[in-house]
């Protein structure tokens, strides 16, 4: 009884320890910085990229691994059939 009682206490602890973030490294900009080699993905507009590496060197280019976005679904019309007089 003993053990089942600080096994659950462990595992509750566990569920509510801080977790670190997630963040998202494969958005559409990556930053190449110069004075490290370290290329990070991690910027949703050039702008936001550029801003990142002004000042300590570096370039921006688009993420060759990012999904593109699905195309927009168009709906096609429905040919409705003519009755022809016999």
């Amino acid at each position: 009884m003993r053990t089942s009682a600080f096994v659950a206490l462990i595992l509750t602890a566990a569920a509510f320890a801080p977790q670190p973030a997630l963040a998202g490294y494969n958005l559409p900009w990556c930053a190449n910085y110069y004075d490290s080699n370290v290329i990070a993905c991690s910027f949703t507009s050039f702008e936001q990229c550029m801003a990142s590496v002004s000042g300590v060197g570096g370039h921006c280019t688009q993420n060759i691994l990012y999904p593109s976005p699905p195309p927009p679904y168009v709906d096609q019309p429905h040919r409705v059939k003519s009755r022809r007089a016999s």
